[in-house]
């Protein structure tokens, strides 16, 4: 059931009135202006419960610098520098050009509005959980913690390495275990080491079907080998692209990720997609639509040095031609050159420290246990406070 509601009623009244009703609303089109409950609702739902309820609640935050600039937002407004082309005196955060925040460009309110709503709750949970790698944004993790109250807590990379099997699978081994039947790794087992180019632009939100066919028509023109996995216009764009790739509808991204044949990603840069990325140990192509993506693709290209633009900016309808595409492509593929080499180099270099986070001591498998060890003992104070001890 789809229900279109204006994001002040959906992000205020419906979290006053929890305690009597809780509605999982879906509500489709976010350039349109609408935003999924699901990336609020749920959030403020439970801390209004929970809070009514005298129940600790953990807020778990699905991106990554968010919620620090959104603090600042206020600065920003007051010292009248939103329409500055650099913004830089947000903590921890190197220069910003203001074209990599959207949300501040005057187009985006009402999603403006729902980023300082969710954000106006995070001090009433007992608990922040973030799905980054401490390792990877140390100095805004430590901002973060310098700025809230509430216990923070990093717990990522949150993607489903766990269903890969052993340690082995973790080292680019992405043929192996129950994914050989696939024919798409079949197809990528008889290509030479990193020499595909790995293609999703996600599934929420959509391109133009003419910057689609710019895309196709340049990995026509560029003879780089490439896997696409795109909904929708698969046939059409299998036609377009020639015979050195494959187009496929759906497959086990992670797995993809880390076959051995796979040298580099094009991502449209959401924070999952990206961690994924950082895991396996491939360079990017950022081609950023909205929301936070700008932002984390500045964060790949600027201060993780792993990536190259092909989109600059987050404005819909802009174009990138194939002959700027064939160029680009070509130049992130080339392995033997200065650059590639040394973006691949430190790719390895973030995919050891997301592996490693992981690990038994590892940051973020110290951090989970530390939650559940903070959880048990708030549990047992509560306790002792409610049998008079």
């Amino acid at each position: 059931m789809a229900v279109h509601l204006p994001i002040p009623s959906t992000a205020t009244a419906t979290a006053t009135t929890t305690s009597h009703v809780v509605a999982e609303l879906f509500v489709p089109y976010p350039s349109s202006g609408h935003i999924n409950p699901m990336m609020n609702l749920s959030k403020l739902v439970a801390i209004v419960v929970a809070n009514q309820r005298n129940i600790p609640a953990a807020a778990f935050w699905t991106t990554n610098k968010l919620e620090l600039w959104v603090q600042y937002f206020h600065i920003l407004q007051q010292n009248q520098h939103l329409h500055r082309k650099m913004l830089d005196y947000i903590p921890s955060i190197s220069w910003i050009p203001r074209v990599d925040i959207p949300l501040l460009d005057g187009n985006h309110r009402q999603i403006l509005q729902w980023a300082l709503k969710s954000c106006e709750w995070l001090p009433k949970a007992q608990y922040q959980l973030l799905p980054s790698i401490y390792e990877l944004e140390s100095q805004v993790i430590d901002a973060l913690k310098a700025n809230l109250s509430i216990p923070i807590y990093i717990i990522g990379p949150n993607i489903p390495y766990f269903s890969l099997g052993d340690n082995s699978c973790y080292t680019n081994n992405g043929a192996n275990n129950n994914g050989a039947s696939h024919g798409y790794l079949n197809w990528l087992g008889r290509q030479p080491k990193c020499s595909v180019l790995y293609i999703s632009q996600g599934s929420y939100l959509p391109i133009s079907s003419a910057q689609m066919d710019e895309i196709a028509n340049a990995l026509h023109d560029s003879n780089v080998r490439f896997m696409w996995v795109t909904r929708g216009e698969t046939p059409r764009l299998k036609e377009i692209c020639g015979h050195m790739g494959l187009v496929v509808a759906w497959c086990d991204q992670l797995r993809v990720l880390l076959h051995p044949s796979v040298g580099g990603y094009w991502t449209h840069c959401g924070w999952n997609s990206v961690i994924e990325g950082v895991f396996s140990g491939v360079p990017f192509l950022t081609f950023p639509i909205a929301m936070d993506q700008p932002l984390i693709s500045k964060l790949i290209v600027e201060d993780w040095k792993v990536g190259l633009r092909v989109k600059k900016d987050d404005k819909l309808d802009t174009l990138v031609g194939r002959d700027e595409i064939v160029v680009l492509l070509r130049k992130f593929m080339e392995l033997d050159s200065d650059v590639g080499r040394e973006m691949r180099k430190r790719a390895k270099e973030l995919q050891h420290l997301a592996q490693l986070a992981i690990t038994m001591d590892g940051s973020s498998e110290n951090n989970i246990k530390d939650f559940m060890k903070n959880i048990v003992q708030s549990g047992s104070n509560r306790v002792q406070v409610q049998n008079g001890i």
